[in-house]
């Protein structure tokens, strides 16, 4: 692991990591960290050694040419920055990168001791998955946490997934054993929009970190893009008449299903969370 030359002193840090692969479905999940590093202006603080940790032949490298000249190898790794959001009421430690090929355990332990000597309390991962969720509704977004009861307070609906995981899963499990409070945002991507971008599910897992970390985030244009990318996805499912029956059934499905939440605490929690945007805007 890269040694920390000096710790900063932080204000009640809450650590917020994503990872690409496996658990980055249009990668609306490592977006999120990047719009936060963007619009806060984080600083890198360390990168972790790549050698432990990625195998090349998967995680390649990059080479940079620049009008003919060779500038250097670009090695995949895990980098963790901090960014100090306007108001100085909590800090927040940024953590992103490819999701490593091996020695899961160990990363964990690494990123567990450094968040350890930062003063972090919570630890929110976040995640994407391909689901069958029609493109013109609401990008849902599931949570788990621990304590259990930090969903609930959270107004996180709680996810039911029992099976195999990746990083995410680990880093939930690593930090929840060790004290540290958990929350894992999955948002529930398209499956038949499956190639990134996704600035839809972005958003929606943005605006849940938002509620998590009680901070207001500057959406810059993303919900422009999120709005953008719908009317693409409209265009295209409209010149085949089996997509369009399928979105539709899946429209249907998902009305019914949420029929029930439409209630006036939801309604009264979005008008909340408006009220507060415009309040700081």
């Amino acid at each position: 692991m890269s040694e920390l030359d000096s710790v900063p002193e932080l204000v009640e840090p809450v650590m917020v990591a994503a990872f690409e692969g496996w658990n980055d479905a249009g990668e609306a999940a490592s977006a999120v960290v990047e719009h936060l590093s963007s619009v806060w202006d984080a600083g890198e603080l360390l990168a972790l050694e790549p050698d432990d940790y990625y195998d090349f032949q998967v995680s390649r490298p990059r080479v940079t040419v620049v009008d003919g000249e060779h500038r250097g190898i670009s090695w995949p790794t895990t980098r963790v920055s901090i960014a100090r959001p306007p108001g100085g009421r909590t800090d927040v430690v940024l953590v992103t990168g490819p999701e490593p090929n091996m020695r899961w355990r160990s990363f964990a332990g690494d990123l567990l001791a450094i968040a350890r000597e930062l003063g972090v309390r919570r630890i929110v991962l976040l995640g994407a998955l391909l689901a069958d969720s029609p493109h013109t509704r609401p990008v849902p977004v599931t949570g788990m946490s621990t304590p259990a009861g930090l969903c609930g307070a959270l107004h996180l609906e709680s996810t039911g997934y029992d099976g195999l995981t990746g990083i995410v899963g680990v880093l939930h499990d690593a930090f929840a054993a060790a004290g540290i409070e958990a929350v894992s945002l999955w948002a529930a991507i398209p499956h038949y929009v499956a190639q990134p971008p996704c600035p839809k599910g972005t958003l929606a897992l943005l605006r849940r970190v938002e509620d998590v970390l009680d901070l207001t985030v500057p959406l810059g244009d993303l919900p422009e893009e999120a709005r953008a990318w719908e009317h693409g996805v409209d265009e295209l499912a409209s010149e085949d008449d089996d997509i369009s029956g399928y979105v539709r059934s899946l429209e249907e499905a998902k009305d019914a299903a949420e029929l029930p939440e439409a209630t006036g605490e939801a309604i009264a929690r979005e008008f909340e969370r408006y009220l507060k945007r415009r309040g700081q805007g």
